[in-house]
C-alpha cells in the first residue's frame, strides 16, 4: 500500500435505529450526524492529519484548498426555481454551486474559517429558498449529482452549527419537494449509473432529514431492485460491470456512487460494503485492472432495460478519483487483498476533483488510513432491507447485516396476531422458513440479538406462501424460463422472461383463475426495468402458449425507444393462430414521457353478451372502451406478462386486482 499515510483514530457513536416501510411512517429513532459520508471522527481526522507536513491527507488538502469552487470569495449564481438536463435548465449553475457548497463546507470543517461556511450557507439558502422542481429527460440525474453534494454540506454545517433548526427543516423542505420526486422511482429504464445516483442520493436526504423509511427504501432498491444500478446488476460474479462494455468512464460513475452508498449506510450502522460477499470489490478490483492494462475476462451481454447490449469490452480509459475511499476500507481497516485498487490509489493520490459534480472527489484527504488506525467500534444498528421470497422448500428470509455481525432472531405472525419467535441464534443474514403452509399469509422481522440499540428489529415484510386458492401459475412457451410470481396481500409481483406475448411464439408467464369468472381487473404499476415488456388480461382456452385467447396488453412501440411510446393493444387470436387487432390505444402524457412508461395503467376484461369486452384507464375512474371480441369457451382468465427479452427477466407489479368485482385477497 502507499506507505506514507498516518494513522488518526476516530470517535466512537452508538445508534437506535428502528425500521419500517416507506407507507407506514412511524416513530423515529435518531440518524449519526453527522452521518452521511463523514462522521464528526472523519472531520477530526482530516482535520488533525492535514496538518502533519508530507502526509498524503496534507497532499490531498492542497488539492481542495487551492481549488476554484474552495475560495471564501466564491459567488454563488442566481438562484432559480427549476433545474435541468436534456434539455438544460440552470444546469451549469446549479452544479457548480453545489460543489463549491460541499468544498467550502469541507473547508471550514478543516480549518474553522468562517467565511467558508458563510459561502456554502448562502448557497443551500439561496436554492432551498427558490428551487421547485427538476426537469428534463435526464432528471434523475440532475437531481442525483448535484445535489448530493449539496446534502453533504448541509449536513456538515448543521454539525458546525450553521445551520439552525429552522434552516435545517428549510433545506429538507426543499429537498422534499423538488429532488425527491425526481429519484423517488429510481431509473430501471436507463443505464445503471443512473440507479445508483438516485441510491445514494435518496440515502442522503433520508440521513439529512431522519426519514428512517426513505432510507429502507432505497436499501432494498440498491440490494433487491429491478433496474441496472442494483448492485448485482451492476457488478457481475466475476466483477464485470453493466457498462463495462459502454465506456469506462460511465462505469467508474456507476461504481463510484455505489461506494458512496456503501460509505453512507456504513456510517449508519451497516455493512453494505459486504453485500454479496463483497461484491463492491470485485468491481473495483476488475475495473482498475483493466485501465491499468491488465486482460480481463469480459462476457457479451444484455442489461435489464434490453437497450443495451455489449459484444466486446470497451477500450481502457482515464481512472476516476473514487479508490482511496474503496482502498481505505476493504484493505485497510478490514484487511482484505485489493491488489489493484492499491495499485489506482497509487497512481491517482493525491485524488484531486471529480468531473462537474459526478463524484465527490478529493479522496485522499477524505479516507486515507493506514494499517496503524484504531480500530473502529461498531455502530449499533437493526438490521434492514429485509426481503422475503419464496423458495421450493418454504419462504427465504435475507437482510443486511449490521456492522458489528450480531446474531439473528426470526419472528413470524399470521395474517392476525402477534410476532413470535421461530428461530434464534441465527448467524448467516438469511434465513429458510420451511414450517409454512400453502396459501397463507405471513408477517416477518428480524432482530439483532446482541445489539445495542434500544430497537433493535427490522422493519417488517409480508408474502404469502403461494397464490391465493383458486390461482395459478405457468410458463408459457419455453418451460425452462426462469419465472416467479409472489403475493404480499396487495400486490402481485410477476417475473418473467421471454420473447413476448404479441409476435410469433407466445412466451412469458401467465397467472390465471382454475374457476370460471365473468371480469378481472387489475392495476399495472410502473417501473418495469424492462423497456420491452408486455403485460396484460387475456381470456384464453387453455394456458399453454399460442391458445386461442382475447387479450388486452400494455407494449412499447417499436422504434427509438427514447422518444416513442407505450400503447394498449386489444386482440384476438384464432385457432390457426391469425392475429385480429380490434384497437390500439397510444398512452398519452404524463403517463409516458421521454418513451418511458411513468404511470399506472389500468385494466378490464369482462364477459359481456356473448362476447368479451375490453376496458383501459389511466386514473382507474374513468375508462374509455376497446371495444368487443369473440367470446372464448370455457374461457380461463388470467394475467400474462413477459419481458419482451429472451433470457432475461424483469419485473412486473399489478394491484388492485378484483374478480367478479371481488377485491383479490388470502383467506
Amino acid at each position: 500500500m502507499p506507505s506514507d499515510s498516518r494513522s488518526c483514530s476516530r470517535s466512537l457513536v452508538t445508534i437506535a435505529i428502528s425500521l419500517r416501510p416507506l407507507a407506514a411512517p412511524i416513530e423515529l429513532g435518531s440518524f449519526v450526524h453527522p452521518g452521511i459520508l463523514h462522521t464528526s471522527a472523519d472531520l477530526d481526522r482530516m482535520r488533525k492529519c492535514c496538518r502533519i507536513a508530507g502526509s498524503p491527507i496534507a497532499a490531498g488538502f492542497e488539492k481542495l484548498r487551492t481549488h476554484p469552487f474552495s475560495q471564501s470569495d466564491y459567488k454563488p449564481h442566481a438562484f432559480s426555481a427549476e433545474i435541468g438536463r436534456n434539455p438544460s435548465v440552470n444546469f451549469r449553475a446549479f452544479d457548480d454551486d453545489c460543489n463549491a457548497a460541499y468544498q467550502c463546507s469541507l473547508m471550514a470543517a478543516i480549518t474553522g474559517e468562517a467565511r467558508h461556511a458563510q459561502v456554502a450557507r448562502s448557497i443551500l439558502m439561496g436554492w432551498s429558498g427558490s428551487l421547485e422542481k427538476v426537469s428534463g429527460a435526464d432528471a434523475v440525474l440532475m437531481a442525483g449529482l448535484g445535489p448530493f453534494k449539496w446534502i453533504n454540506a448541509a449536513e456538515i454545517l448543521r454539525a458546525l452549527r450553521e445551520l439552525d433548526d429552522a434552516a435545517v427543516t428549510e433545506c429538507a423542505a426543499m429537498l422534499r419537494r423538488a429532488i425527491l420526486p425526481a429519484i423517488i422511482d429510481f431509473a430501471p429504464f436507463a443505464n445503471g449509473n443512473w440507479d445508483t445516483a438516485a441510491i445514494k442520493t435518496m440515502m442522503a436526504i433520508a440521513v439529512f432529514s431522519d426519514d428512517r423509511p426513505l432510507f429502507e427504501r432505497a436499501l432494498l432498491y440498491c440490494v433487491h431492485g429491478d433496474g441496472d444500478g442494483q448492485l448485482t446488476h451492476y457488478i457481475y460474479d466475476n466483477g464485470q460491470c453493466q457498462e463495462s462494455g459502454r465506456d469506462q468512464q460511465h462505469t467508474q460513475l456507476g461504481l463510484g456512487h455505489l461506494g458512496d452508498a456503501c460509505q453512507i449506510a456504513w456510517n449508519q450502522g451497516l455493512d453494505l460494503y459486504g453485500a454479496f460477499v463483497n461484491r463492491l470489490l470485485r468491481g473495483f478490483e476488475y475495473t482498475a485492472a483493466y485501465n491499468l492494462g491488465e486482460n480481463v475476462e469480459f462476457a457479451q451481454d444484455v442489461d435489464r432495460t434490453g437497450k443495451y447490449r455489449h459484444q466486446v469490452i470497451s477500450p481502457r480509459g482515464e481512472l476516476r478519483p473514487i479508490y482511496e475511499q474503496i482502498f481505505a476500507h476493504y484493505h485497510v481497516s478490514r484487511g482484505m487483498p485489493a491488489p489493484w485498487v492499491e495499485k489506482a490509489v497509487a497512481k491517482l493520490r493525491p485524488e484531486g476533483a471529480a468531473q462537474g459534480a459526478d463524484h465527490t472527489g478529493f479522496g485522499t484527504l477524505l479516507y486515507a488510513l493506514d494499517e496503524a488506525a484504531a480500530p473502529v467500534e461498531a455502530v449499533a444498528a437493526a438490521p434492514a432491507a429485509l426481503y422475503a421470497s419464496e423458495v421450493e422448500n418454504g419462504i427465504r428470509l435475507e437482510w443486511l447485516r449490521p456492522r458489528e455481525g450480531p446474531t439473528y432472531s426470526v419472528e413470524r405472525a399470521g395474517n392476525t396476531g402477534s410476532f413470535k419467535t421461530i428461530a434464534a441464534k441465527v448467524k448467516d443474514a438469511e434465513y429458510v422458513d420451511s414450517s409454512v403452509r400453502g396459501d397463507e399469509f405471513y408477517r416477518y422481522h428480524v432482530r439483532a440479538e446482541n445489539a445495542k440499540s434500544l430497537r433493535s428489529e427490522s422493519a417488517a415484510v409480508e408474502i404469502a406462501n403461494g397464490l391465493p386458492r383458486g390461482w395459478t401459475q405457468t410458463a408459457l412457451g419455453d418451460p425452462s424460463t426462469s419465472g416467479q410470481v409472489t403475493f404480499d396481500g396487495r400486490v402481485l409481483t410477476i417475473v418473467a422472461a421471454g420473447r413476448g406475448l404479441l409476435d410469433g411464439e407466445e412466451e412469458g408467464r401467465l397467472v390465471y383463475l382454475g374457476l370460471p369468472a365473468d371480469s378481472v381487473s387489475l392495476r399495472f404499476l410502473q417501473g418495469t426495468a424492462s423497456q420491452f415488456a408486455q403485460f396484460g388480461l387475456t381470456c384464453r382456452s387453455s394456458s399453454v402458449a399460442n391458445a386461442t385467447l382475447t387479450g388486452i396488453i400494455v407494449f412499447p412501440a417499436q422504434g427509438d425507444r427514447e422518444r416513442s411510446g407505450w400503447s394498449i393493444r386489444f386482440f384476438a387470436r384464432s385457432e390457426d393462430g391469425n392475429v385480429d387487432v380490434v384497437r390500439d390505444f397510444s398512452l398519452p402524457p404524463p403517463v409516458v414521457q421521454y418513451g418511458r412508461l411513468m404511470s399506472s395503467v389500468y385494466l378490464w376484461l369482462e364477459r359481456r353478451a356473448g362476447s368479451i369486452a375490453a376496458n383501459c384507464s389511466l386514473d382507474g375512474i374513468t375508462w374509455r372502451s376497446m371495444g368487443n371480441g369473440a367470446e372464448v369457451v370455457p374461457g380461463r382468465m388470467g394475467i400474462v406478462a413477459s419481458s419482451g427479452i429472451a433470457g432475461v427477466d424483469s419485473a412486473m407489479r399489478c394491484d388492485s386486482i378484483a374478480v367478479d368485482g371481488i377485491q383479490l385477497a388470502l383467506e
